[in-house]
């Protein structure tokens, strides 16, 4: 836990300071570098914002805006896509929600699995400690676990080791990084395991190689005759078509209201400066990422995100909880006429939100930034068709040509 809020210290100060630190490095050093792993306390031709984008200590928007202050979209083209891919992973899943349930699934069968299977069991043990034998899988691993972070493209070598090489249920994979990863999200981390399971784009897998793994590690790594040799695809239910994206609502002013602060938007300004606030509560929904308890770390670093972000704000709530039962008995002790809350992607706390809508007869206002608005519906393929959509967003969201 120590050493991963040592890398990662927990609050939005830290946040700006990384990214004023890695601006100069935005255009053409992050193109030529960002594919490098170079170990821990090693990651510097990457931003490493990732955990506080993630919990929005720092917003999509703050780090466009500040990287197109400095750079042409064209200069920091390699920048801008890899902010986007979140947002476009966020949108694609907001869309097929039905695919995070069905990874749930496999989850509960894989653990299930583990529980009557000592074979199995042992390997997947074998993998979560980095003891398979195999030195950049290990490394990685016991990377994670210390940190709570990976380089992406460490990520991907990982995962394809893992369903390819050690043949493991790639559910058990993706719960493994979203009980560890500060920056794990529903979206991002589930999608991102399928497509390298040949799941997401069907058919469509990705292969570690020794080669591959050598050259971005600048020799760190060398897994020759360990790997396997080929990645067919798993097969799965066919990918559901998109679903349209929830209306935008707006708050009532005049009415008794409860504001809900949560994990997915730790910059709550942009809800307190349009209604006034009655009552505040946090919602921890963290521990229903996963069935198996999360890493000291993650717990970690939200108890000091949110402390920081309750600071900044001036907020002080009358109740943390971990359930929609907890909201509940809180909106009706305070006497509560509607309630705000950050739009939140789905995932645990969206699902904890649509338990409370369930449970109370107030309105239950679930604000979606305008980034995310614009942003999501264009999710409907692919990213290489999003991206296609990117130019014309930075023009609409920040009035910034593709010059």
């Amino acid at each position: 836990m120590t050493d991963a809020l040592t890398h990662f210290p927990p609050n939005r100060t830290e946040a700006l300071t990384r990214l004023r630190a890695f601006l100069p490095k935005c255009g053409k050093t992050y193109a030529a570098r960002r594919n490098y792993d170079m170990g821990p306390g090693a990651h510097t031709d990457v931003s490493t914002l990732s955990p506080y984008i993630r919990t929005r200590l720092l917003t999509e928007e703050e780090v466009l805006q500040t990287v197109l202050a400095r750079y042409s979209v064209s200069t920091a083209e390699k920048f801008i896509q890899e902010v986007f891919w979140r947002t476009y992973w966020k949108g694609w899943l907001e869309m097929r929600p039905a695919v995070w349930r069905s990874y749930q699934r496999d989850l509960r069968h894989a653990l299930n699995d583990v529980q009557t299977q000592s074979g199995l069991r042992n390997e997947w043990q074998a993998a979560c400690k980095g003891e398979t034998g195999i030195d950049c899988f290990d490394a990685w691993a016991k990377e994670l676990v210390a940190t709570g972070y990976l380089h992406n493209h460490a990520r991907m070598w990982f995962a394809s080791i893992w369903t390819f090489t050690l043949r493991l249920p790639w559910a058990l994979g993706a719960d493994f990084f979203l009980r560890q990863l500060l920056d794990g999200d529903p979206a991002s981390n589930t999608l991102s395991w399928r497509w390298v399971a040949g799941l997401q784009t069907p058919g469509k897998t990705y292969l570690a190689r020794t080669s591959n793994i050598s050259k971005y590690t600048e020799g760190r790594f060398h897994p020759k005759w360990q790997l396997a040799t080929s990645a067919p695809a798993l097969t799965g239910p066919d990918v559901p078509k998109p679903e349209a994206i929830a209306p935008q609502v707006m708050a009532q002013t005049g009415r008794r209201t409860g504001l809900i602060l949560h994990a997915e938007d730790l910059s709550p300004g942009f809800l307190t400066s349009e209604v006034d606030i009655t009552s505040v509560a946090v919602l921890r929904a963290e521990r229903d990422l996963s069935r198996l308890a999360i890493a000291p770390h993650q717990t970690a670093f939200l108890d000091a995100a949110f402390v920081d972000t309750l600071h900044r704000h001036q907020i002080t709530p009358e109740v943390t909880a971990d359930t929609a039962d907890a909201l509940v008995h809180w909106a009706q002790a305070a006497g509560l006429e509607q309630i705000v809350t950050a739009y939140a992607p789905v995932g645990p706390v969206a699902d904890q939100l649509a338990a409370l809508a369930a449970r109370v007869d107030i309105p239950i206002v679930r604000r979606r930034r305008a980034y995310d608005t614009a942003c999501w519906p264009r999710a409907t393929h692919g990213f290489f068709r999003f991206k296609e959509h990117i130019p014309r967003l930075l023009n609409d969201l920040f009035e910034v040509s593709a010059a």
